[in-house]
């Protein structure tokens, strides 16, 4: 069995098996997930904490976070970084079709102008949503690599659920903050929106918890097919570059 390689030379010159796919399914996620949860405040009644209200969204965009701890972690931050640059294009794509498609005007008929006041209902903020969450996912996406791959050498590479779950608690906190003010600022009441921060970051704090089993066991696989396993040590932090 060919065994895994520990890794501080930028891999820029490798090719991966897997790495296209997962930065696919991370756009993906993120782009439905920022564009067709935050709209919907929802709620559920827990036996102590009562009626909890939350973000739809934060059923699936726990996922985007997964996806960026497993790409940090096996393949290094500069890589999760290209990803978070590919979902910011997505994401401003996505607010310029809706903004083109809710402006267009609608042919006659009772269909099309029904369908008209339901695209405006869902997407008409969708340029203020999609602003939020280009910047609170690029700010809480980009904090939450920093911080695992810096915690992956505080470590030495062990304890991996201390590096997924402490990342994604900081990365959290700024993306949830930053994305409910400056999409719903002014919409929602004051107190909602910080009800909604509050639910929407302990939710996904729980749900890497739970889901810690699962990226232990996709990360394993990650680092024995590709044969890496990323140090940054010699890492060029800086956001605002795409090549790796």
């Amino acid at each position: 069995m060919q065994s895994t390689v520990s890794s501080s030379v930028p891999p820029a010159a490798r090719k991966y098996r897997y790495y296209d796919f997962i930065l696919v399914a991370f756009v993906t996620v993120l782009v439905c997930a920022n564009l067709i949860g935050p709209g919907k405040a929802a709620q559920f009644e827990l036996p102590i904490l009562g009626t909890v209200v939350f973000g739809a969204g934060v059923l699936f965009f726990p996922i985007a976070f997964l996806f960026g701890d497993i790409l940090t972690e096996v393949y290094g931050y500069a890589h999760d970084r290209r990803a978070v640059w590919c979902g910011f294009f997505a994401l401003l794509f996505a607010a310029f079709m809706s903004l083109v498609v809710v402006n267009l005007t609608p042919a006659p008929g009772a269909h099309n102008t029904n369908l008209q006041s339901g695209l405006e209902i869902v997407f008409g903020n969708t340029w203020r949503i999609a602003a939020g969450s280009i910047i609170a996912f690029w700010c809480g996406s980009l904090v939450n690599a920093f911080v695992l791959a810096k915690l992956k050498i505080y470590t030495a590479g062990k304890y991996l659920w201390v590096r997924t779950i402490g990342s994604t608690a900081v990365g959290e906190a700024v993306d949830s903050t930053l994305f409910y003010f400056l999409a719903f600022y002014g919409i929602w009441p004051l107190k909602q929106i910080i009800a909604v921060v509050i639910a929407q970051y302990c939710i996904k704090t729980l749900w890497e918890i739970l889901a810690t089993p699962l990226t232990y066991r996709i990360v394993a696989f990650l680092k024995r097919k590709e044969n890496e396993d990323y140090y940054d040590r010699n890492t060029n932090f800086t956001p605002f570059r795409v090549k790796v």
